[in-house]
């Protein structure tokens, strides 16, 4: 039964009132405060979306230096994508191993390479034809690959296709929610949501590696040097760990 006010309108049950998004201002003053730390990162879409794929697979649960050396040594092993879907699972695993809980990366790899290949256009193993889409009909495509979420797929649209996306990872989640950007206890769909209606259009990956970086230098999620942060004085949750 739907509780009702007092002058007769329905209420929202707890779990689904949402706090307002950060104001257009209150981001450009963070994104600005990021700006003389960090600097403008500028990068050019690469243009290698199944190789942004994979190389983000491999990122989960481990460093930068156990997914890069995993990453070489699954192309050093293989020549091509076509090689890797048709390899056996073990032989991708023996690969990748450097990276971590690769026996799970190498069969996600092995089902998302093949998953591609029988839903993409002409049944062809490449993902340049979602540049043509739109961001949403793209998200739901790479979303809809085995075990791609939506940090994955806005990995892919911003880095290699270029395409309005910001990824957020434990970093920028943990330096947005601390910043007041997300709902308190927002589920990572959600986030990702917010982020995206939030950053200054053009400026995605600008505001995703700078919050990154924040999170990696300063914003730590054990002990954040509060003192010597450069939001400080934006930050809500400042005083908790001063």
């Amino acid at each position: 039964m739907t509780r009702r006010g007092r002058a007769g309108s329905p209420v929202k049950p707890p779990d689904a009132v949402t706090a307002p998004q950060p104001t257009a201002r209150r981001v450009r003053a963070i994104r600005d405060r990021l700006r003389l730390v960090y600097g403008i990162p500028g990068a050019t879409p690469h243009g290698h979306p199944i190789a942004e794929l994979v190389l983000t697979v491999l990122s989960q649960s481990t460093n930068d230096r156990n997914r890069d050396v995993a990453y070489f040594r699954l192309r050093e092993r293989f020549p091509d994508w076509l090689a890797v879907r048709a390899a056996p699972v073990d032989d991708i695993e023996a690969a990748i191993r450097p990276g971590g809980i690769s026996k799970i990366k190498s069969a996600r790899i092995k089902s998302i390479l093949q998953a591609i290949t029988q839903t993409a256009p002409e049944q062809e193993l490449g993902l340049d034809w979602l540049a043509e889409l739109s961001v949403p009909a793209a998200q739901a495509y790479l979303t809809g690959l085995p075990g791609v979420g939506r940090k994955t797929a806005a990995c892919v649209l911003l880095f290699a296709l270029g395409m309005r996306d910001v990824p957020v990872d434990t970093h920028v989640s943990r330096v947005g929610s601390r910043l007041g950007l997300f709902r308190p206890g927002a589920p990572f769909v959600e986030m990702h949501d917010t982020m995206l209606a939030i950053t200054p259009a053009g400026q995605e990956l600008e505001f995703h590696m700078n919050l990154l970086r924040h999170g990696r230098r300063t914003c730590h999620a054990r002990r954040p040097e509060c003192r010597a942060c450069a939001l400080r004085r934006m930050c809500p949750s400042a005083d908790s760990f001063a």
